[in-house]
């Protein structure tokens, strides 16, 4: 029983480890097009 749960804490540390790694080294990529919204002018008075 100790092997097996040795066995499952490691095999989560790995996939913690992979998942910090992936994310750091992640690179998304920029929107190709620009983002344009539309503010109505009643939300500029105040």
């Amino acid at each position: 029983m100790r092997k097996l749960f040795l066995l499952v804490a490691l095999v989560l540390i790995v996939l913690l480890f992979a998942g910090v790694l992936s994310l750091a080294l992640w690179e998304p990529e920029a929107p190709r097009e620009p983002i344009e919204k539309v503010v109505p002018n009643e939300r500029l008075q105040g």
